[in-house]
């Protein structure tokens, strides 16, 4: 059993690693501002302490009371388009805030930190026919991918020179219960709201008006997780890609969503959004070896639309 300390631990993929590493007999405590995340994203079992990664004072202080043996560093200012209308405070955050992680988890002999990233930005455009991968080209074209780069360099520092034992996990687009339809990385729960109000599925463009729009590659959260609680126990790569490999356009994505579903609902084409990649597929080799087996597609936006449904019938309840 290890003491974990969870940064950003009820967010959606970070409660969705408290709940797995809670289960798995660990020790958890989450480290959150709840700028995104929600308390009722975790079970009572967690424990939480409401602070900023910003505020060195208060997060050395809960480190140095808690002594983790781990700590999965999730928290993170992740929207695209916000690093563009505050690069400074995607800075702060994906920065400076991982620089006060990393100075007290060397003051306090931590001895290993996993950090979430991302391989979608990071590997910017990916040419068709071919995955962003491990080694591969770098096009970081946005302050959040700067950022995150820059934190991922940070971390290899550390590793260096202190000691302290990094993994990064880049992530491809997670999708799965608990996502916040706000934001441009949370289609499929835009997707799953848009049916429960009986609103049409929109696609963006992704050369034109009407075709099937840009491809990503969809990674189920419950993977995601388990990913982590591998880097945490040190049986992953250094940098390691979360993804499946596989590309999907978000026309397809709609229908999908709609055949496990059993809804009807009208899909509208649109104009490209500005500044999208309009293709974006990890490596998916390196999860596979790792879990053994990914969650297909269908299955995974079929618990997760039943989970949309689940909760807005409790709310309407």
């Amino acid at each position: 059993m290890a003491r974990i300390l969870i940064t950003g631990g009820l967010g959606f993929i970070g409660s969705h690693v408290a709940e797995l590493a809670v289960a798995e007999g660990h020790q958890v405590l989450v480290f959150d501002n709840l700028s995104s995340g929600h308390r009722s994203n975790v079970s009572a079992a967690v424990r939480v302490l409401e602070a900023d990664l910003r505020d060195a004072e208060a997060l050395d202080s809960v480190i140095g009371a808690f002594q983790p043996d781990v700590i999965s560093h999730q928290a993170a200012q992740a929207s695209v388009p916000k690093s563009f209308l505050n690069p400074l405070e995607d800075a702060e955050v994906n920065v400076l805030g991982t620089l006060n992680l990393l100075e007290s988890a060397r003051r306090h002999g931590v001895r290993r930190i996993v950090m979430a990233s991302t391989g979608g930005a990071i590997y910017g455009e990916v040419p068709d026919g071919t995955v962003g991968h491990v080694g591969g080209p770098e096009r970081p074209s946005t302050p959040y991918a700067v950022s995150k780069l820059a934190a991922e360099h940070y971390l290899a520092v550390y590793s260096h020179h202190h000691g302290l034992v990094g993994s990064v996990l880049r992530y491809s687009n997670v999708y799965g219960e608990r996502q916040s339809a706000s934001g441009e990385a949370g289609v499929v729960a835009i997707f799953s709201q848009s049916l429960l109000r009986g609103a049409p599925l929109r696609i963006n463009g992704r050369f034109c008006s009407g075709d099937r729009g840009c491809i990503r590659d969809y990674v189920y959260v419950g993977d995601v997780a388990r990913a982590n609680l591998l880097a945490l126990a040190g049986r992953l790569a250094p940098v390691f890609d979360v993804g499946t490999g596989v590309g999907t356009d978000a026309r397809t994505l709609a229908e999908t969503l709609l055949s496990g579903s059993g809804m009807v609902s009208q899909i509208i084409g649109t104009e490209p959004r500005q500044g999208d990649v309009q293709r974006s597929v990890l490596d998916g080799a390196p999860l596979r070896d790792a879990l053994g087996q990914v969650t297909p597609l269908s299955e995974g936006l079929a618990r997760t639309f039943n989970w949309y449904r689940q909760s807005q019938e409790t709310v309407l309840s």
